[in-house]
């Protein structure tokens, strides 16, 4: 095996939230990377607001929403402590209930108002937030590269992994530790309907690192494993819960079915369970308007005489999940409430 020092970095995990003078800039996944264009948010409510219309997704509303909370303490740079506080506080409201299922949005909201009476007392209140935001960056960061060695220590030379949607703090962090250890691998790509992010953002971020790679529609994820064109099947997961159950992607559940019945291992990926969450009843599975299913891409698909159901995520049982790589370590998702709770 040849070992890999420098790993091309993936445009996404480059350029996905900048903090700027007077605004935060996010680079619009819906659209890349066939055009590349940056949201410019002023403030709080239009970075909620593209939040909820998928500018961004997987870490992309962590990044997003823990730099409005940069632009919510410029704004109330000039109130006294105990104002900005009461500030900070409505605006992590606003942002936590932006994607309510996955949960990095609560903890990075809860890491920040932690700090924030000592941030409150700072006469220089907005740099300070934004240098608290950075160090929560870095340590995500870190602690992704950790699960990244964990997952990849389950992945052979050789291997073909397929996987579902867009993790880049998992599978990017995966790929990376993999290259870094010489192992020669391919992905294979669910397009992921209805905003495909398989095939625009993992397919693309994948290839950038110089990895074969092959985007694949969603139905076709048991055939493929059935040819024997798959070693694998990893994914990112929004949240796990103590009892190891697996919110992800929607159609993420379906694949782990096919792949049990195949032989097929399935490794989840998560930093760590949620100790919030010690079963999926604790977890809300958000919603999203049936009308976005008809649509692809800003492009009528569907019928105009049927309606749309979209739930964002789905729900994988831990018997159907071979191990969760979390940046601990590789656990049985049997074990998780034992080891985390």
């Amino acid at each position: 095996m040849t070992l890999i020092e420098t790993i091309p970095e993936p445009t996404l995990m480059r350029e996905s939230v900048l903090i700027e003078a007077d605004r935060v800039r996010i680079l619009d996944r819906r659209i890349f990377p066939l055009e590349k264009q940056f949201v410019d948010c002023p403030d709080v409510e239009s970075v909620a607001q593209a939040i909820e219309a998928m500018v961004t997704q997987s870490m992309g509303p962590f990044l997003a929403a823990t730099a409005a909370m940069v632009l919510a303490a410029r704004e109330a740079q000039d109130l006294a402590p105990t104002g900005r506080c009461e500030a900070m506080q409505v605006a992590a409201k606003r942002l936590r209930d932006t994607r309510p299922t996955n949960n990095a949005i609560r903890d990075g909201m809860a890491a920040l108002l932690d700090q924030m009476p000592a941030l409150a007392e700072n006469a220089a209140f907005g740099a300070a937030t934004e240098e608290a935001v950075r160090r929560l960056w870095a340590d995500r960061r870190a602690r992704s590269a950790s699960l990244g060695d964990a997952a990849a220590s389950l992945v052979r030379d050789g291997d073909t992994i397929l996987t579902h949607c867009w993790g880049e703090t998992s599978i990017i962090a995966m790929l990376e530790s993999c290259l870094r250890s010489g192992k020669r691998v391919s992905v294979i790509c669910t397009e992921t309907r209805p905003y495909l992010q398989g095939s625009r953002l993992t397919a693309h971020s994948v290839a950038e690192m110089g990895i074969p790679t092959t985007v694949i529609t969603d139905g076709m994820a048991a055939h493929a494993m059935a040819s024997g064109m798959v070693s694998r099947f990893m994914t990112a997961a929004d949240r796990v819960t103590l009892s190891g159950h697996v919110f992800n992607k929607v159609g993420t559940f379906q694949i782990a079915i096919a792949a049990r019945a195949l032989g097929v291992p399935f490794v989840a990926m998560v930093q760590e369970p949620d100790r919030l969450a010690p079963g999926p009843e604790d977890v809300r599975n958000e919603m999203r308007d049936g009308e976005e299913v008809l649509n692809c891409l800003g492009q009528r698909t569907g019928t105009p005489l049927a309606k749309g159901w979209y739930p964002a995520f789905d729900v994988t049982p831990p018997e159907y999940v071979s191990a969760v790589a979390t940046s601990r370590g590789v656990f049985s998702s049997f074990a998780l409430e034992q080891v985390f709770a």
